[in-house]
């Protein structure tokens, strides 16, 4: 039997099985995008999905771009979760990492501009740098 060192992509089993329970519990539209995204179909770009990050899991993640793709349901309309979204943008942000927030709606009812805008923003990054400098 192999034992794999704890690191980087070594998160441990618990965020192992969480991830993998996620991935069998997708939603609708995020099956929907994963089949556009998967095996580098869009502009040979490779995503995973539901990356452990952190505390968090994100829904879809090109690791050399360094961008995260967030679907989000009805719920996060709730003014709590939207604070929640928010203080996990900024913690991704801090990161370095880009996060792109599309509707499930706009997944399921309009996916080719979903795709289009994740296309168009991989290939042209925010022009001001997003990863904040800690002083110390």
């Amino acid at each position: 039997m192999i034992h794999w060192k704890e690191g980087p992509r070594r998160q441990g089993t618990r965020k192992t099985h969480r991830a993998r329970d996620l991935r069998q519990r997708m939603t609708d539209a995020e099956r929907k995008l994963w089949l556009l995204l998967r095996g580098s179909r869009l502009d040979g770009l490779k995503f995973r999905r539901q990356v452990p990050f952190g505390p968090f899991y994100l829904d879809f993640y090109c690791a050399s771009h360094r961008i995260a793709v967030e679907l989000d349901g009805g719920h996060h309309d709730h003014p709590d979760v939207r604070a929640s979204d928010q203080r996990r943008t900024a913690y991704l942000r801090s990161k370095g990492i880009t996060v792109l927030r599309y509707s499930d709606r706009d997944a399921l009812l309009s996916l080719e501009s979903v795709l289009e805008d994740i296309a168009r923003k991989i290939k042209n990054p925010h022009p001001v740098p997003l990863l904040f400098k800690e002083r110390g």
